[in-house]
């Protein structure tokens, strides 16, 4: 919208959101009691009358019709656009679990979420999390802050599957255990009941944890099945070409939502990460605006605290197949490694404290 009107003084901008704009990096701040809920907020109400929005908050696309430039509300209001941006984000996703929908049981993705465990995970608390991934882990750094006694069950072999290796997992599985959080990996939660005023996880292979509180972190999945019948193209997220838009050319996706072009593979991916919502919101307003501008893809990257233990990942730090440069210092601990393709570097993981972090975060 920032962009749209900084092209266009006479566009009319319209938006529909169920929300209030708020950035979701900022919860773990909220959470951890660094910031309060109002500093979460990035576009209130009369900041989108500055910009000379009509804001059509608390509401919801009920259907998009592409071809005739329509969508219809819930409630049955219909609005007709010259262009649309689909910019609807992302849901957690819940693991099929019995019990997982009782009491005590979160996803910790949206505000009243935060609302809801802020309340709740004070010092001295038992807290679970299902899923060790990077959603999973920005929430516990939180509640490690707070005092909570935490637990993570993974159900991969380590922790942070999609962000680290193997290798650079266990630094951080080691790091967790002397900070007093208990992981289990390779265990899968089977059932969730009923324990006194608790929560018991029965697991796979036996065994159970008892918890006050579990937060489900087990991923999430762009929000696009509302599109059905609209006529754009959906796979899992909405596929963009690289100016942003959709099989339509006056319909435009970005974020969460959209799979756009991937820097490092040429091919269509989902990156469900900040950076690329900003460069997507940037790139689509600029083209809805009239302008030209092509988006050359984006960077799979995370970095994440680990209760003071800074991890970075970039590009393909996989490594298949390619020249592999590691340094590593279990004690410290350091862990390094660089990725190229002949000699350009396309991939790297970083393990260690802030400062070794921070200095080689400019590579």
């Amino acid at each position: 919208m920032e962009t749209i009107r900084a092209a266009d003084a006479g566009a009319r901008i319209t938006l529909v959101s169920e929300e209030q704009a708020y950035a979701r990096m900022a919860l773990p701040y909220f959470l951890s009691g660094e910031v309060p809920e109002s500093q979460v907020y990035i576009a209130t109400p009369e900041y989108l009358k500055e910009l000379r929005v009509d804001a059509r908050l608390g509401k919801r696309v009920a259907s998009v019709d592409g071809p005739g430039r329509s969508l219809t509300l819930v409630g049955g209001e219909k609005l007709d656009f010259d262009t649309l941006l689909i910019a609807t984000g992302s849901s957690a996703v819940r693991p099929s679990v019995p019990g997982i929908d009782g009491k005590e049981i979160y996803n910790l993705w949206t505000v009243e979420d935060a609302r809801q465990v802020v309340a709740r995970a004070v010092k001295g608390k038992r807290v679970t999390f299902i899923g060790g991934g990077f959603i999973g882990f920005i929430v516990l750094n939180a509640l490690h802050k707070v005092g909570c006694n935490l637990t993570v069950i993974e159900v991969e072999n380590q922790v942070l599957p999609r962000m680290l290796d193997a290798e650079s997992a266990q630094l951080v599985a080691g790091v967790l255990a002397r900070k007093g959080v208990r992981v289990v990996t390779g265990r899968r939660v089977t059932e969730i009941e009923p324990n006194g005023g608790a929560k018991m996880l029965r697991l796979e292979r036996g065994g159970s944890v008892v918890a006050d509180l579990v937060i489900s972190a087990a991923g999430v999945r762009p929000n696009v099945a509302f599109l059905a019948g609209s006529g754009i193209s959906v796979d899992h997220g909405v596929p963009v070409d690289d100016h942003l838009r959709t099989n339509y050319p006056w319909i435009y996706a970005a974020g969460d939502c959209a799979q756009g072009p991937d820097f490092s593979t040429g091919e269509r991916t989902v990156h469900a990460i900040q950076p690329t919502a900003v460069d997507h919101g940037r790139v689509a307003g600029a083209n809805m605006a009239g302008g030209d501008v092509p988006y050359r893809g984006s960077l799979s990257m995370n970095v994440l605290d680990v209760c003071g233990l800074q991890c970075v990942s970039y590009g393909l730090w996989k490594g298949e197949k390619r020249r592999v440069i590691r340094t590593v210092n279990a004690e410290r601990p350091v862990y390094r490694k660089l990725v190229f393709d002949g000699d350009r570097m396309v991939g790297a993981i970083f393990v260690g404290p802030a400062k070794d972090i921070m200095m080689l975060n400019d590579v």
